[in-house]
Formats: structure tokens, sequence, C-alpha cells
């Protein structure tokens, strides 16, 4: 053997062991992330009983990659009866009928509109999966100007598109509005919302929407309230279902939001989505306290728990009277007659009991807190008090 071959023998020797050292620290990698190169599926077959509950599968989930797009688009609305937009407030319905005129061959560049037959409105629509060229979605159209109702309207054709800037349907048709708006010389009656309105299958779709269904083995369902118990719970009523269906268990959890899917190759993506959505599950849910001021609204989740603590709870209520009175001057006096005032000032205090309130379950707790006797407000005012006190074992939502 030459030098030169000696050479070329040494360099591929130590190309295949940097090879080999490359891979080695490439398995070592992907082993501590948990999962090695080529780690065939291996889902976990947990206690199935514990996980049938009632509610369905595809109730509380989604499929990934099947959504819906949303498609907006800017029209006319034509044929009020004198309840449309005034050209003088509202200069870009003006100008939006004089460019629909232009591209008809009218030209009333040199004239100014003064009808209030038209209103601009904002039409928005909803592009559900999978749809085809050719079928129909409903729309919405909403008033832009200072139309008082768009009852009676006609939209003209107009198109819609999605957040690329692409068209993907076409809406017109006669606008359905369920409010309504009369006026007189003193008084208006209005019901509803007159200029917002509705048109049944108004958009005809143009262009369907890129991508396919993502059957290439990645399947996966995301709740719609992520939570670690339900997912588990889901795979474990989907893996006793598929093995004693096809033999295999199909499922995997990621996280507390995506539950892995691997489609046996004997059943259609469509037919195995079907099956496992319709199977039930019992769906967990944390220990929550939601709580809206503004209206007053207490919503207490089933494993709310509060610890056993003594409190009080008083309304104060200040009330002033003012009483109007008339000091009338005796007869033949220079008195003038005047008004006054009585003022009454009333101060009132209700409860100030201590009570104990504490549960382990919802019931427990809901009696406890009825005990007491307090309107909404007071209730909202002592959860806020008992979650301070650290009591209250649940997360507390303030709206």
């Amino acid at each position: 053997m030459n030098l030169f071959n000696f050479a070329r023998v040494l360099l591929a020797i130590l190309f295949l062991a940097e090879t080999a050292q490359a891979a080695d620290m490439v398995a070592s990698r992907d082993t501590r992330q948990g999962r090695s190169f080529g780690e065939p599926f291996r889902p976990v077959r947990g206690d199935p009983d514990s996980a049938i509950g009632t509610v369905r599968i595809k109730d509380i989930t989604s499929v990934r990659g099947v959504r819906a797009n949303q498609l907006v688009g800017y029209g006319l609305i034509v044929g009020l009866q004198g309840s449309g937009d005034s050209m003088r407030n509202a200069p870009f319905t003006e100008q939006s009928l004089q460019s629909m005129l232009d591209r008809m061959g009218v030209n009333i560049r040199s004239e100014s509109a003064r009808g209030k037959n038209v209103a601009a409105v904002t039409v928005t629509a909803e592009l559900p999966p999978f749809i085809g060229t050719g079928q129909r979605i409903d729309v919405t159209v909403s008033s832009l100007g200072d139309a008082d109702s768009l009852m009676g309207g006609t939209l003209v054709m107009t198109p819609l598109y999605g957040a690329d800037g692409e068209i993907y349907a076409v809406a017109q048709g006669s606008v359905a509005v369920s409010g309504f708006t009369s006026q007189g010389d003193s008084e208006t009656l209005t019901q509803g919302v007159p200029t917002s309105g509705r048109i049944a299958n108004g958009a005809l779709v143009e262009r369907e929407v890129p991508g396919s269904f993502n059957d290439g083995g990645k399947l996966a369902f995301e709740l719609f309230n992520p939570d670690f118990k339900t997912a588990i719970r889901i795979v474990d009523v989907i893996n006793a279902y598929s093995v004693k269906r096809w033999g295999v268990a199909v499922a995997q959890e990621e996280d507390l939001r995506t539950v892995h899917l691997h489609r046996p190759s004997k059943v259609s993506a469509t037919r195995f989505l079907a099956e496992l959505g319709d199977l039930r599950v019992a769906p967990d849910q944390p220990a929550r306290v939601v709580i809206d001021e503004r209206t007053g609204t207490v919503v207490i989740g089933k494993d709310v728990q509060i610890s056993t603590v003594a409190l009080t709870h008083g309304n104060l209520t200040v009330r002033v009277s003012e009483l109007p009175s008339v000091s009338q001057p005796p007869p033949l006096s220079d008195g003038q007659t005047v008004v006054t005032s009585e003022t009454i000032v009333e101060v009132q205090q209700d409860g100030g009991n201590f009570a104990f309130v504490g549960g382990a379950d919802l019931e427990t707790v809901v009696r406890g807190l009825n005990r007491i006797g307090l309107k909404p407000t007071g209730i909202i005012a002592i959860l806020q008090a008992i979650k301070t006190a650290g009591a209250l074992q649940a997360e507390l939502v303030v709206q």
C-alpha cells in the first residue's frame, strides 16, 4: 500500500468514528429528553372504569387542524326607507356609492347624493372547515354610519376577505333585522338593535381554504378546558375501547391539553374520529369560585371547600330624608311665604352575629352561606374575606 492509499483509508476511519460519536451524542440527548430516537409509540393504559362518565369526548375537545376562518368585507345596503346614512355625516357612504355607480357606467361625480336610502355596512362571516366552492354560509351586517335602521334593505354584492387578503366568498341578499325603531315629534321607540342584521345563506363560497385533513398519523384531540386528569381519563377510555375494537391502543397523552392519536390502518380517519368522539368520560374541573361584581353573580364549583371559620357581616344603612314644608306668615303682616325643609337622618345596622361557615362539599358551603341570610353583594364580600383569611380552598376569579 502506497502512502496515498494509506492516507485515504485513515481519513475514512476518522470520518466513520466522528459519525458514530455524533450519533451517540444525539441518542443520549434524546434519551435525556425522555424519548430516544426512533422510539415506537407506547401508550400507557390506566384505569378506564374510573374515567367513564356522561360527557362525550367530542363535546369537550376539538380535532387539531380542524378550525374555522373569519371573513370580513365592506359593502352597501340599498332600498332603505329613508333610514340610511346621511351623506353629510357619512362621506364614505357617498364615495362608495359613486364608485359603485362608476363601475356600472353611471357617472355622478359632479352631483351630490342626498338620499337616505343607502347605508355603509361591515359584513362578517365565518368560513367552516372543509367547506367547498359553491356552498353557502350565513353573514352578519352592521352599520358603519348614522343609519337609523337596516330593515327592508338589500346588500349589494360584497367580496369577503380572509386574513391573507384573498377573496373567499361573495355576499348578497335581503337583510333580516330583528329590532325596529319608530320616531315621532317628541318620542322615539326602539326595540332590539335595528342597525345590525343577518342574511341566512347570504354568501357564496368562491375559494376553498388551503390545507387538508391531518391524516398523516398525527391526529390529536385538544381540550377546551385543559386539565391533566381529564386528559388522562380520555386516554384511558380511548385505549380501553380501541383494544377491544381494533386490538391495539391508539391514544397517548402529551400534556394537559393534547391527546395524540395513532389511527389503525384498517379504518378511515373520519370513522376513527367519529367512533372515538362518541365515547363518554367524566371531565375533572378545578375548584374555582367566579364572582361578577357588576351583576352580583356568584358561581361556586363542585369541589370548592371552605375551612371552618367564624364570621360576622353587618350592613350599615344611612338614610337622609328631606321633607319640604311651607312657612305661611300671619294675615295682614309684612312677612313672605317661604318653603323650608326638614331633614331626617336614620341609621340602621343589620346583622352582626357570629356564624360558623365551613364544609367539605358544595351543599354544606351553600347551606352555611344561606344561613347568614345575605344578598349577593354580601356573599361576594364574605368570599373575598374568606379567601384573604386563607380558608377558601379554591381559586377566586373576580370579573
